[in-house]
């Protein structure tokens, strides 16, 4: 086990070997969870199933939709499309 400052120190020093300055100071990856919850934000939103991005994940899809589900955007009009395809 490592402490969190230890983890946090290590993950800034790649961040800063790794990313441009812009990127480096922006949200992008502050914290290591960042990446991660803009990974899993990113499938949802290009229409991966939450079971399966789920699963990627490593949680439930009850996990999964209560911490991303208001991070699913734009999805209105491809959700009415495939409804009027299914129902030919």
């Amino acid at each position: 086990m490592l402490a969190t400052s230890t983890i946090q120190r290590i993950w800034d020093k790649a961040c800063r070997a790794a990313l441009s300055p812009e990127e480096y100071g922006s949200p992008l990856a502050k914290r290591v969870y960042d990446l991660r919850h803009a990974c899993l934000s990113t499938w949802l939103n290009a229409g991966i199933s939450p079971k399966q991005v789920a699963e990627w994940a490593g949680n439930s899809v009850e996990v999964l939709l209560r911490t991303y589900a208001k991070c699913l955007v734009g999805q209105d009009e491809v959700s009415m499309r495939r409804i009027s395809e299914a129902l030919g």
